[in-house]
Parts: structure tokens; sequence; C-alpha cells
């Protein structure tokens, strides 16, 4: 198995690395018959062998894992063990599953670090276990991942050239407002951003201090999730939620955030607020959907006006250059962005740069804030 640093995707031109340095000639001499057998059995390096070996394998066995947690909460099985822990035939019976087959299910629920098998034999949940259907979202994302499966079955092609994809059509709205004026539409893709916007929100009120804020327009915002986060920790503050018709309408929030229905797209943007967030918007869109929001939003906005993103942006994790990157290529217009790649869409939309604010938890989100000059 390779032993070696993780490397990271950087903007280097691929024509800037055709001489190989001095890593990437160990690296080529690692990859030669032979060479890994030696490096498992030699004490100096069997150890560094075994958990390449290891994470190398994970990769492998990487889509199983995920079809074992769809399974874990499909079946039930989750659900039950939070109420008590339970053996193996009493799950079977209870949810009407084979019991050998399901023995296979709850093994692997064990591997995972999702469960845990007691000394008298029944089944509990583990921590990680207990906290998964908590995390708001997080259910919801894994059951509509079968979408994506499918437009996965073939990797190479999709990684390597265009084509319609499944996920594409779950998410019409990205195409324009007239997509998403069918209320059902509308309310699907709502629901599974609500329920999953709470940590977003959390964090970017954690990492953007809003003193001075005195007017909020949250373009994009759904059902008000974002900002009824903020409202509940800035009271005095006016908010203006930016979406949709057929959203706002089904919209249920306080009275000191007034709705508002519209399409950035085909609409220009309500003047009055001094800072306009996008929470989770930019990276459902193309470079030129997305420029032209962003020049919306300089227009809109006072001299001295902040803008304010948060979403998922490319920082080298697995959560963000793989899930996150790959999702919204299947999404047909999306494209998850790295800070620097925002920070140039802004900078051609007239504002002078921005200002990168640290999250705790940058695999959720992570916030960038520019001020239209005075």
């Amino acid at each position: 198995m390779p032993i070696g640093r993780r490397s990271r995707v950087s903007d280097v031109p691929l024509s800037g690395l055709t001489r190989p340095s001095v890593r990437d000639r160990v690296l080529a001499w690692l990859s030669r018959p032979g060479v890994q057998s030696w490096a498992a059995r030699n004490p100096l390096t069997r150890r560094i062998a075994r958990r390449d070996g290891e994470a190398l394998f994970d990769l492998v066995a990487g889509f199983v894992h995920t079809q074992a947690l769809a399974a874990l909460l499909g079946t039930g099985v989750i659900e039950k063990l939070a109420d008590r822990p339970a053996g193996l035939d009493q799950l079977a019976f209870s949810l009407g599953a084979d019991p050998e087959r399901l023995q296979v299910l709850l093994r692997a629920g064990v591997a995972l670090d999702l469960l845990r098998q007691r000394r008298d034999g029944a089944f509990a949940l583990t921590r990680k276990g207990a906290v998964l259907p908590q995390v708001p979202g997080l259910a919801g994302m894994i059951d509509h991942h079968s979408v994506l499966y499918r437009d996965l079955t073939d990797p190479v092609r999709f990684y390597t050239a265009p084509a319609d994809t499944e996920l594409s059509g779950f998410w019409p709205y990205v195409f324009g407002a007239g997509a998403a004026t069918n209320p059902q539409t509308a309310e699907r893709y709502s629901r599974l951003m609500s329920e999953s916007q709470s940590l977003v929100a959390e964090e970017t009120l954690a990492a953007y201090d809003f003193k001075g804020t005195q007017h909020l327009m949250d373009v994009g915002g759904g059902h008000g999730t974002f900002l009824k986060h903020v409202v509940a920790k800035h009271k005095k503050m006016r908010c203006t939620l930016f979406d949709l018709p057929a959203v706002v309408a089904a919209a249920d929030v306080p009275d000191a955030i007034t709705p508002q229905g519209g399409s950035f797209r085909d609409d220009p943007l309500p003047q009055g607020a001094d800072t306009i967030s996008l929470i989770r918007v930019l990276y459902d869109h193309s470079d030129d959907t997305v420029l032209a929001l962003l020049s919306k939003v300089h227009d809109a906005l006072p001299p001295g006006g902040t803008l304010l993103v948060s979403e998922p942006m490319l920082t080298g994790s697995k959560a963000t250059d793989v899930y996150f990157a790959t999702y919204t290529l299947a999404m047909g217009t999306g494209k998850t962005r790295s800070p620097a790649q925002i920070t140039e869409l802004m900078k051609q939309a007239g504002f002078g740069g921005s200002t990168q604010h640290k999250t705790t938890r940058p695999f959720i989100t992570s916030v960038l804030s520019a001020t239209k000059d005075s």
C-alpha cells in the first residue's frame, strides 16, 4: 500500500508539472511491484505501510459503508435502538427482517462505530449512533442519496464528460424561478434545506459579528431558518426574507422578519438593507449566475454595506473537496468553490475584496464578508 504524505490539489497548471520532484521519484519507486510487501515487513516502515493500507481499503469499501449507513436508518434499526438495547431476534421480529442478513448489517454498524454489542449479546447505540438522527437535516440527506448513487453508476463518465443527471431533476429550482413555481417542488427543496440550515446558522453566527447591522436581508433564505437564528440573538435587528414567492408563502416567521417574494435571477433585489446574506446559495449555481447575483447585491447595498457569504467551500477536506464538490457537480449547475474563487467573483461584481471568518466546523460551512466601497 502507498506510503507518503497527503497532497492537496492546487491551481498550478498541469503544463507546469512536467519535471518530477524528488518526492515524485520516491513515490514512483514505492509504486514498483514488491516494494509494498517489503515495506510491510520492514520494522522501520511496516507501521506506516499498515496505516496507509487500512486507509486505502477504507476508500475501496467506502461505498458499502454509506449503503450500510442508509440501511441502518432506512430499516429503522437506529430508531429502534434509540429507545432501548435489543437482541438480534427481537430486532428481526420487530422489523420483519431475515435474522441472518440483519446480523450482517448490525455487525457493519458496530464496525462503523454506530452500534455496540453488549456482553449479553444485545445491540445498543454508540455516541455517534445516538447523535446521528439528532443532527438537523442529516437523515434527510442520507435518505435522498439514492438519487446521487444512481448518477454515480458510471463514475468515469460522470467525472469526465457532461451528462444529464437525476439529481438535477431533484433540484429544478436552480434552473430558474419558473421551475419552482410548483408548491410541492418548492416545499421539497425548502424542507430539506431548512432542516440542515440550523448547523450552518450556528457556525455563521459564531464566526461573524453583526454589530452595527441595522437591516439584514437574506437572499434565497428559504423558510427563514437562518433569519430565525439571527433575530433570536439580535432582537432589535430588522430582517427581510427574500426568496421565490412559492417559498416565502410557506414560511412561518416571526414579526421581526418581513417576507418578500421574488427571483434574484429575474428581478432586481430590494434596497434598504445595510447587510445582505447569501447562505448556501452560491454553490447551487454557475459562475455566470453567481456573478450576476453578486452584482445585484452590490447594486442593492448602500456605500459601506456588507455582503455575507456562508456555505461549504473547498478547503482540502473530504467533506468539501469530495462530497460537496461531487454533489454540486451532479446538480448540473452547481459548483463548490474555494474562498479565493468566491473572492475573485466578488471583485468582478464591484467589491474590493473579502475577509474570511474562522469557523469551528469548516466541513459544514466557511464564511466570507465583503464591503461595498463608500
